[in-house]
């Protein structure tokens, strides 16, 4: 998923800083002493200490021990929170995501199904995006998170499906897993693509079989073909993106969520996304990931200057390489074929986004600049590029210090997981696909076998393999504890147990959640754990995510960021 504000919009900007600043609200500050006492606390430091008190003076933690020797410091001034028996725990760390995607509700059209949504059918469908064309007078309508394999009729929707909308008014309607769009007559003819317009490199168009000549695009759009339609439909203004921004910052906080995440992040929206910290629209530190298809030019030419673009809480670990596609849009890159085949093709296998020698050439420019990056891989034969890649980059530009991300590294398997051991590199799985994807994967897109074995987390453990996990917001809800559950239970929506040898614990879980994502974004110095001199990013929450009872059922009752409280369900 993307998110592009048009570059115009920033002299606009700029113009309005001033008033920004003067209705921005003021940072809430943190205490100057306080301290939490008898309560469950996590560190999720190296040994996962346990203790029932904590200091916090200003913004960092002063010290972890017993309630009798944190008491021993209270003054008058001290602020004592008495946590009964609560947890408090590191704020959560958005290992990717797409931050502030979530807040493209405030302007686009939701149409998930369930569990996420409500739209069951085609008809649900149209009918929820007229409602919008009459209420959203805007250039485009846009819509988000339609899943062809929830839908009754099974399928995508067409250009004609949309065209009942409007044959006038552009129409663009993402994908769920945010690799497809669906777009209208009106999208297609203002962005020039007909018969004659041949697929773009790691992309498809595709095309109506029963058209004059087989040509007629459809209205369906894969991959880098349909990154023109998310680009044009998401070019939203000034007001636009304050509101999304503003919206997704709440939401996180309210799921715990101290630290986010914004991978593959275009340049328009995260050249606002600094300034936004610095006036504190939004509280939360941010990881931002550019794509390096757009600084490609100044990164590999040694030209990049990230600082540029980090300001306030707002820090560039990595850019970030799309490798492969989607498993649920049958666009993730297989060494064997999907299980049920697409559109009839036995042999059918996806394919990459960016070639294997566009690849090796990306990954050695980025170990000849010393650039870290992330590189999104779903499928086995895009994990095995990449890792080709990087030992082919490690062999001729040896660099002891890159720590490459494989994102999602979905259907990665044994082997490849002892790579990544031998060749340093930590994956970040998409953990919640077990529950909202899993049967479906099972059933239509892996089978059962390798379903089985997706996100292999017990695997990496085993290995010594370091890794992290996340929701993909806004491909799935920001919520960190169905995350968590989802790598503990490994239960899909059907109610099956879906690879029960790739069950972790719940203290492993969690530091998949905490600092082993803050060190994946090289901010675990600061946050991830509650130590002595760390920020008090933390939360508060009604039980223990120890207990086996069901962790999803647990609260965020406080989010603290810098030892200053932003978020209370009180």
């Amino acid at each position: 998923m993307s998110y592009r504000v048009g570059l115009s919009v920033l002299a606009a900007f700029l113009l309005g800083l001033y008033i920004l600043f003067q209705i921005a609200t003021r940072p809430p500050e943190a205490p100057e002493h306080q301290v939490f006492i008898n309560g469950q606390i996590l560190t999720m430091n190296a040994e996962n200490q346990v203790v029932d008190a904590m200091s916090v003076r200003g913004a960092r933690i002063d010290r972890v021990g017993s309630t009798e020797d944190i008491l021993a410091e209270v003054t008058r001034e001290t602020i004592v929170t008495d946590l009964r028996g609560r947890t408090l725990m590191p704020g959560f760390v958005d290992a990717h995501g797409h931050f502030p995607g979530s807040g493209q509700v405030v302007f686009s059209t939701d149409l998930n199904s369930p569990p996420i949504g409500s739209i069951e059918n085609m008809a649900q469908l149209l009918a929820r995006l007229k409602s919008a064309h009459e209420a959203r007078p805007n250039d485009w309508l846009t819509g988000f998170g339609y899943d062809d394999t929830l839908l009754a009729e099974g399928r995508h929707p067409t250009r004609e499906d949309l065209d009942q909308v409007s044959t006038t008014r552009p129409i663009a309607i993402g994908h769920v897993s945010g690799h497809l769009y669906a777009v209208n007559s009106a999208a297609l003819a203002e962005m020039g693509i007909d018969e004659s317009t041949p697929d773009p490199e790691g992309g498809v168009i595709q095309r109506d079989p029963n058209s004059p000549d087989g040509r007629r695009p459809n209205g369906v759009l894969e991959e880098t073909a349909a990154r023109q339609a998310l680009l044009k439909a998401l070019d939203i203004g000034l007001t636009d993106g304050i509101r999304m921004t503003t919206y997704a910052a709440r939401e996180y906080l309210q799921a715990g969520v101290t630290t986010a995440s914004a991978g593959g992040m275009p340049l328009g929206l995260a050249k606002l996304l600094g300034p936004l910290s610095e006036l504190n629209v939004f509280p939360q530190r941010v990881a931002l990931f550019p794509l390096l298809e757009e600084v490609e030019a100044e990164v590999l030419s040694g030209e990049w200057r990230p600082e540029v673009l980090a300001s306030g809480r707002l820090s560039l670990p990595r850019v970030k390489i799309i490798a492969d596609g989607s498993i649920q849009g049958y666009t993730g890159y297989l060494s064997e074929p999907y299980y049920q085949p697409y559109k009839g093709d036995v042999f059918y296998r996806g394919y990459p986004s960016v070639s294997r020698e566009d690849l090796f050439r990306q990954v050695a420019g980025l170990h000849r600049q010393k650039v870290q990056y992330a590189i999104h891989v779903n499928g086995d034969a895009s994990v095995d590029d990449a890792l080709d890649a990087i030992e082919a980059a490690q062999q001729s530009q040896p660099w002891p210090e890159v720590r490459p991300l494989f994102i999602h590294a979905q259907m990665s398997r044994h082997d490849q997981i002892q790579r990544m051991a031998d060749l340093g590199i930590t994956p970040s799985f998409f953990s919640s696909h077990t529950y909202y994807w899993g049967d479906r994967h099972a059933g239509i897109f892996m089978g059962p076998e390798r379903a089985a074995n997706m996100s292999p987390a017990r695997w990496a453990l085993d290995a010594g393999v370091r890794y992290s996990s996340h929701a993909d917001t806004p491909v799935t809800p920001m919520l960190p504890l169905q995350v968590v559950w989802s790598q503990v239970n490994r239960i899909t929506t059907g109610g099956e147990v879906l690879g029960e040898q790739q069950r972790v614990s719940p203290v492993e879980a969690l530091r998949a959640v905490t600092i082993d994502a803050a060190w994946q974004v090289f901010l675990d110095k600061d946050i991830g754990s509650l130590e002595s001199g760390k920020l008090a990013d933390m939360v508060v929450l009604s039980g223990s995510p120890l207990e086996p009872s069901d962790i999803r059922e647990l609260v965020v009752e406080q989010t603290f960021i810098g030892g200053a409280e932003v978020y209370s369900r009180r």
